[in-house]
């Protein structure tokens, strides 16, 4: 069982290895993003087109939030009644339950 306070070493056991692992591993992701914001500005045609289907996106979406939290109103007020009339019943009965035999 590894200790806690120990440092992650790679599968050699050399934490240096593992470090300089990661470093290149974050390296390469910030040269994959340089590489796209390079090509977006390249080709400010595709930007204005990702952008419409954004927006086209946002739009959908924002419908979608907007008519799932008129049925969550829908539902949670219905719920509200349920409850309202689950109480008058279980108090009709505990009523009923706690009349003496006749």
């Amino acid at each position: 069982m590894s200790d806690a306070a120990s440092p992650p070493t790679d599968p050699t056991g050399d934490p240096t290895g593992d470090a300089l692992r990661r470093l290149d591993a974050a390296l390469l992701q910030l040269e994959a993003a340089v590489a796209r914001r390079l090509e977006a500005e390249a080709n400010p045609d595709d930007v204005a087109a990702e952008r419409a289907i954004m927006a086209e996106d946002r739009a959908r979406l924002a419908a979608a939030l907007d008519a799932a939290s008129a049925r969550l109103a829908e539902v949670e007020a219905a719920a509200d009644t349920v409850g309202r009339r689950l109480d008058r019943a279980i108090g009709t009965v505990e009523t009923v339950l706690a009349r003496p035999d006749p």
